[in-house]
């Protein structure tokens, strides 16, 4: 098992002689790419803030239809006490 592990620290060795040294310079990015992504992150983002804001538009019709119901059942059973339910 000893000849094994060296041929693996002579393989480790090897790859890490292929590493770039830190002075390489970066790698180069087309602007037109870079600028694509930012495209898309932005499209991804204002899609999201739309879902969002349907999102709570929803909570805001169903908290007033909930309230219409509520002052509906007041109406139609006028001696009944009904709890004050909080918002979630």
């Amino acid at each position: 098992s000893v000849p094994k592990k060296k041929g693996r620290l002579v393989g480790l060795g090897r790859r890490s002689r292929s590493v770039p040294p830190f002075s390489a310079p970066p790698p180069f990015v087309d602007p037109e790419v870079l600028t694509a992504q930012l495209k898309e992150k932005d499209d991804r983002i204002s899609l999201l803030e739309t879902q969002m804001a349907a999102q709570q538009a929803g909570y805001e019709a169903q908290k007033r239809l909930n309230l219409q119901m509520m002052e509906m059942m007041k109406r139609i059973y006028l001696n009944e006490v009904f709890p004050n339910v909080q918002d979630p």
